[in-house]
């Protein structure tokens, strides 16, 4: 078995914070993540390097010649895009062709073994449960698929979460703090704050985020090829919960072989010793450097059936007469108590005319010029003026997601 540095599963699957370490020993390899499937899509193949643990992350590898090739002679190319290779064309692996991989990059031709597509099979359902996990209480999302031909066997799973966010302090304008002469005392300052109305949809926003671990699953031990899946748990308290989500799930069914190499990707990620001096080896996958075929290659072509299927739930689906989790900020709710000028954000609005004085409207203006904290309302607490400000995403969600609504989104 060849032997590699640490760096492989640290540049593809960690998701640690990372060490501010030095590398030693380094050894520049190139990475290769290539999955075409049984959908008619853009495929596409990432090629890049491995990186020192001081660097910033893996270095895309620029024009590189990307092909696939078939057993019947068809060559799929690929062109160079965002930081990726897509194909020319649309295309999906055919159920009995032969695929070949081959890149050309630095004068080297790398290439792959010839793989076929694995079993058709369809997920059955995706459903979600009110469960308690190790005492924590959450929604359980639950993957099912059945292969009764039973030559699925071994499945490997990706998930995308969509979540509607609603700004809890949003209104329909946004304040800026002007002062204006006082008409009884020309020489007097009286602050106003103008309302401007917005221009864009700051209220309601939807996030998308993508799974970041290897998700697998083998039924070669069990009586049926049946899969039932805990694919994702989120806790009670999540607020990407609090509204309306969605979940859409992928499954991949792969062969033993690349079954195999993402299982000991997965191990070598989730290893909880990766400073120990006892460091895991390099494993080969299914492409070798055909000029040099002692070079260390990392990565596997993989030729997998695909499919997909979405879900949607909103919090009281799940969680009837349950409270709803918080906001993903701080946005000072005790400013609901007005009988207390100290809450958090709230401000004593007027203008020094002489000192010394509490007055603290110049600094609200400043602050608002900032973009820092957001007008949320103007309150009289006899016989002072207040304005309480809360944090800017607290009244525009854009701030952190976006306000486009997702084409597949359903009310």
């Amino acid at each position: 078995m060849k032997k590699i540095s640490l760096l492989l599963f640290i540049i593809l699957f960690s998701c640690t914070e990372p060490y501010l370490l030095q590398t030693s020993n380094f050894e520049e390899a190139i990475v290769i993540e290539a999955t075409i499937t049984n959908e008619l899509k853009t495929q596409q193949i990432k090629l890049s390097k491995t990186y020192r643990l001081e660097e910033n992350g893996p270095e895309f590898i620029e024009n590189a010649n990307v092909s696939i090739e078939d057993d019947l002679g068809n060559i799929y190319n690929f062109v160079e895009s965002d930081e990726i290779y897509e194909s020319q064309n649309p295309f999906q692996a055919i159920a009995g062709r032969k695929y070949k991989l081959t890149i050309v990059t630095g004068g080297k031709t790398y290439t792959s073994t010839q793989e076929i597509l694995t079993t058709e099979n369809q997920i059955q359902s995706v459903e979600v449960f009110d469960k308690t996990i190790d005492n924590v209480r959450g929604a359980e999302i639950e993957v099912k698929s059945f292969d009764p031909t039973n030559s699925s066997k071994y499945y490997r799973y990706e998930y995308e979460e969509t979540y509607k966010i609603i700004a809890p302090k949003w209104i329909p304008f946004t304040g800026t703090v002007i002062a204006v002469p006082n008409p009884a005392n020309p020489s007097q300052n009286i602050p106003q704050i103008f309302a401007t109305p917005r221009t864009y949809e700051a209220k309601v926003c939807y996030s998308t985020d993508k799974s970041n671990k290897i998700i697998q699953f083998n039924t070669s031990n069990l009586s049926e090829d049946r899969v039932k899946l805990n694919i994702r748990f989120i806790p009670i308290d999540n607020p990407i919960i609090k509204h309306r989500y969605s979940i859409l799930v992928k499954q991949y069914i792969q062969n033993l072989e690349a079954y195999t190499y993402y299982n000991t990707l997965k191990k070598l990620s989730e290893n909880q010793s990766i400073l120990s001096q006892n460091q895991p080896g390099f494993f080969s996958g299914n492409i070798t450097c055909l000029s040099n075929p002692n070079e260390k290659v990392i990565g596997f072509f993989d030729v997998s059936s695909y499919s997909e299927k979405r879900m949607f739930f909103n919090f009281e689906d799940v969680f009837p007469n349950t409270t709803k989790p918080g906001y993903f900020f701080d946005c000072y709710n005790d400013q609901m108590s007005i009988i207390d000028p100290e809450v958090k954000g709230r401000y004593q609005f007027c203008f020094v005319v002489s000192q010394p004085s509490d007055c603290e409207a110049e600094i609200v203006s400043d602050i608002l010029q900032q973009n820092v904290l957001l007008f949320y309302k103007e309150l009289y607490i006899s016989p002072y003026k207040y304005v309480d400000l809360v944090p800017l995403p607290c009244g525009d969600c854009t701030t952190f997601s976006s306000n486009v609504v997702p084409p597949f989104w359903q009310w």
